[in-house]
């Protein structure tokens, strides 16, 4: 993939040359339309850069307007923690913001990203051509654990070696599975754990901690996450950016996430979103939970827990897993640990979960799935 003429559009807005960008996917992986944002769908918000869409994993994707204050500082943050720049490894599409960040951080470096080739199927092979095409003497690369966990599935020596020829591997997008983690700790790599989104200018903590000039709080159990990185706002949804967004007595920016969690030390802690919890016959459980309990079996690679819609109970759970452990051992784990009420009622063992573009898990996909699938 070649996100040069991206870049020149992007560079241009950045720098005040050029309207604001939308990067938009074209019929294939590799290809991408560059949209330039007409001023009057801006009308109110000062010097924005970029449009990006969110995943919509969960429903229709929300347009997030991010400004250049919130990319450069963004960019920076990013730098002034990891203590260096360098060349990037774009391996994720540019429409999403984890793309668009690669897109943002070299140009602020004043290096250029190399793209991978996203029509085939994300291996080693493909990875490991393309890292080879770097030049930098410092090398990143942003990675969703999907991704990873590809990578890390009997690595050979050549993977191993591209892998930890990075100085710094960027973990996001999802939970990291326990196992994945394990085995990237195994091999020394640099790995660090992101959090954020589209309304963050990307991940805006790391390492469980928040990312300099960022600040990370929680209300009422809900996370909040203040500072200049924050977007400012939805395009054509003023009722939902005023629900999002906010801007305190001090002059602070602040976006109201939907995960919930805890701040203890300037450590982050994410406990679930906020709609994890499913309500089964009047009895209240995890998703998060019991996704943590099923993705620790031998035998488990990628778990997915979903509520599903019941006549008589008003939600069931629903668990969609890839990999080689039976389900009747997945059903007893979860009941051993959470109890009765917390076994997955439409279970799935698949091939593979089916994925976003952007590598996260399509939870509408799977959602329709188990509703299909039977008790």
């Amino acid at each position: 993939m070649n996100p040069d003429s991206a870049l020149a559009a992007f560079s241009a807005s950045l720098n005040g040359e050029g309207p604001a960008v939308e990067i938009l996917p074209g019929t294939t992986n590799n290809e991408y339309l560059v949209n330039l944002v007409d001023e009057a769908e801006l009308e109110g918000l000062e010097e924005i850069a970029a449009v990006v869409r969110t995943s919509g994993s969960t429903g229709t994707p929300k347009r997030t307007a991010l400004s250049v204050e919130a990319l450069a500082s963004s960019s920076m943050a990013t730098a002034e923690y990891l203590g260096f720049e360098g060349q990037w490894l774009l391996a994720l599409p540019l429409h999403y913001v984890a793309g668009l960040s690669v897109l943002s951080r070299s140009l602020y470096a004043g290096t250029r990203p190399w793209g991978m080739d996203l029509d085939r199927s994300f291996d080693a092979a493909g990875f490991n051509e393309a890292a080879a095409a770097l030049t930098d003497r410092k090398r990143l690369v942003s990675l969703v654990p999907t991704q990873l966990q590809r990578l890390l599935t009997d690595p050979d020596a050549e993977t191993l070696s591209t892998l930890k020829r990075f100085d710094a591997i960027l973990l996001g997008g999802a939970r990291a599975p326990r196992a994945v983690l394990e085995a990237a700790a195994s091999h020394s790599l640099n790995i660090h754990l992101t959090y954020g989104s589209s309304e963050t200018s990307g991940g805006c903590v790391y390492d469980a901690k928040a990312l300099p000039g960022v600040e990370a709080k929680t209300v009422d159990g809900r996370i909040w996450l203040g500072g200049p990185t924050i977007a400012s706002g939805y395009l054509g949804d003023p009722e939902l950016t005023e629900a999002h967004f906010s801007v305190d007595d001090a002059g602070t920016r602040w976006y109201r996430t939907d995960d919930l969690g805890s701040v203890e030390d300037g450590i982050l802690s994410v406990s679930g979103r906020a709609d994890d919890v499913i309500i089964t016959g009047g009895v209240k459980v995890s998703a998060s939970g019991i996704q943590q309990v099923i993705e620790s079996l031998p035998g488990v690679e990628s778990v997915m827990v979903l509520p599903v819609a019941h006549e008589q109970w008003g939600q069931q759970v629903g668990a969609a897993f890839s990999g080689t452990a039976a389900p009747d051992s997945v059903r007893e784990a979860v009941r051993a640990t959470l109890g009765a009420a917390a076994v997955p009622r439409r279970i799935l063992r698949l091939p593979a979960l089916p994925l976003l573009p952007n590598g996260k898990f399509d939870r509408m996909a799977l959602g329709a799935l188990l509703a299909a699938a039977t008790e």
